[in-house]
């Protein structure tokens, strides 16, 4: 049976695993000039269909409108993405991914890419798998505990 003890030594790893790779990805985002909130941002828009809602946004980076607010200011001013009106309701502004934007995600594919061969490096093929079903059981987990 695990202790308590031992639930929170987990606990501690996977922070220090999260500071490693977060250590790592701002490593490799810099000589972008790009930050992992802002990179995370313009992943998140990317994968919409159409030009999502700064309400959208916050929504799905679980961060208040704000923040996001701040983040796609940095964003634009470096032309990665660009506000656009709503054609239905001029109140409403989208965002959307320009082409340099784009062009920005496809090179940090491979940062992202090499940070976490970085960090699975000392892991074998069986372990990764393992590993990951086991992030995937804790991923899914988490929204149901949250809401409830």
């Amino acid at each position: 049976m695990d202790s308590p003890d031992s639930d929170g030594q987990v606990a501690e790893q996977l922070l220090r695993l999260t500071r490693r790779l977060h250590r790592i990805q701002s490593r490799q985002l810099e000589p972008i000039g790009i930050t992992p909130a802002q990179f995370r941002l313009l992943r998140t828009v990317a994968h919409y269909d159409g030009a999502p809602r700064m309400a959208d946004l916050a929504e799905r980076l679980d961060v208040v409108p704000r923040a996001v607010t701040t983040l796609v200011d940095g964003l634009e001013a470096s032309g990665r993405v660009r506000r656009a009106p709503d054609p239905t309701n001029r109140r409403v502004v989208r965002i959307e991914i320009t082409e340099e934007g784009r062009s920005v995600l496809r090179s940090l594919r491979n940062a992202r890419k090499a940070a976490a061969e970085e960090i699975l490096a000392p892991l074998t093929a069986g372990q990764r798998d393992v590993l990951g079903g086991l992030l995937t059981a804790l991923v899914d987990g988490m929204p149901e505990r949250r809401r409830c």
